[in-house]
């Protein structure tokens, strides 16, 4: 029997399924190869929380790899089969285990919130929601660019991936213009779609997710969901935009939970094929 044919009370809980995979523990220092650091983009030292870079150990310094930056879900959820979600960056698992921890940078992006303590122009992490979405969106941008002009970075390879409710934020935050959505070349979203219904949020609702959604062009995605992508294809074919590009995988596990990237499954190995072909260098 296909378990994903299973009612959802009767799919197996992924977290039986031990881990082949460890994310790397931050170090401290400078950024180098085989280490996860922690990064702030230059201009928000002093002002904010930092994002978390992870260089691969064949990076050197005068390569060039591709980017995987990724967005974590919301903060302080966890649920009776022991899912579990912090709202921090450095509890992001997709970008490593789509990687395996070779041959791509991974940058983990908090959302920024003003904070209540000091003045002026300091920061906090969001860990519920947007936050201060211009303030997280310049973050962005100001990181990614240093990532790629400073430590090998390829610019034009730079995959957006998030869990939850960073897979709204791949369109929600990264294609809410056109300056940003130019950054990426391919997108990763798990558990959750922007779109697909309302969340209380401002411009969440579905005509302004279509307009984001019309500036990913045919770039690849890759959507994921646990049990079923029933609800993210409907909307999809509903917005009359070409879903050529697009990769939609069902997981037969009941979890909300990324760490399915961790372990040696058919839709990770899936996974890392359709990523190695998305983020091939391109022909001169």
């Amino acid at each position: 029997m296909l378990c994903w044919n299973l009612p959802a009370a009767e799919l197996p809980n992924l977290l039986d399924i031990p881990p082949d995979l460890t994310i790397p523990t931050v170090s401290d220092g400078p950024p180098a190869a085989g280490r996860r650091v922690a990064f702030t983009p230059p201009g928000w030292e002093g002002k904010g929380p930092a994002g978390f870079l992870y260089l691969p150990p064949e990076w050197n310094p005068g390569g060039s790899l591709p980017l995987i930056v990724e967005f974590p879900g919301n903060g302080d959820y966890h649920n009776a089969l022991g899912d579990f979600s912090s709202g921090l960056p450095e509890d992001c698992q997709l970008g490593y285990g789509m990687s395996g921890g070779m041959g791509s940078l991974w940058l983990c992006l908090p959302y920024l919130e003003r904070s209540p303590q000091g003045k002026g122009d300091r920061w906090q992490v969001a860990k519920h929601w947007w936050g201060d979405r211009a303030a997280t969106r310049q973050y962005c941008l100001d990181a990614v660019r240093a990532v790629c002009r400073d430590l090998g970075g390829d610019g034009q390879r730079v995959l957006l991936a998030g869990f939850s409710r960073g897979a709204i934020g791949v369109h929600y935050l990264g294609l809410q213009d056109d300056e940003i959505a130019s950054l990426w070349a391919a997108f990763l979203c798990h558990s959750h779609y922007d779109g697909v219904r309302s969340w209380g949020q401002p411009g969440d609702d579905a005509a302004s997710a279509r307009i984001r959604l019309a500036r990913r062009g045919t770039r690849p995605e890759w959507i994921s969901h646990e049990g079923t992508v029933a609800a993210t294809r409907a909307y999809l074919e509903a917005t009359g935009e070409s879903l050529e590009g697009m990769t939609l995988v069902a997981l037969p596990f009941p979890n909300h939970n990324a760490g399915w990237v961790l372990r040696d499954l058919p839709e990770r190995r899936q996974l890392r094929a359709w990523y190695a072909t998305v983020i091939a260098p391109r022909k001169p």
